[in-house]
């Protein structure tokens, strides 16, 4: 099971990731730096939360994961 500092930074660095590519996209589009940071800012708030959010949930979900009696102590 993964911790929630590990899911956390896990969130944050996908994040940045992603929000620097949606801004790159964003600034070829519009040709506007403070256009594209405003998306990439949206962007990068909502996602997170939602990946986070994901990522939790999914540690609740038992498919492929190995029963407690089937993990080595």
């Amino acid at each position: 099971m993964e911790s929630r500092t590990r899911s956390f930074l896990k969130a944050i660095s996908w994040r940045i990731t992603a929000t620097v590519t949606t801004i790159i996209i964003a600034y070829l589009i519009t040709g506007k730096l403070d256009a594209a940071l405003a998306i990439g800012s949206i962007e990068f708030f909502l996602k997170f939360v939602i990946y986070y959010v994901h990522e939790r949930l999914w540690l609740k979900v038992k498919i492929g994961k190995p029963a407690k009696s089937e993990v080595p102590a």
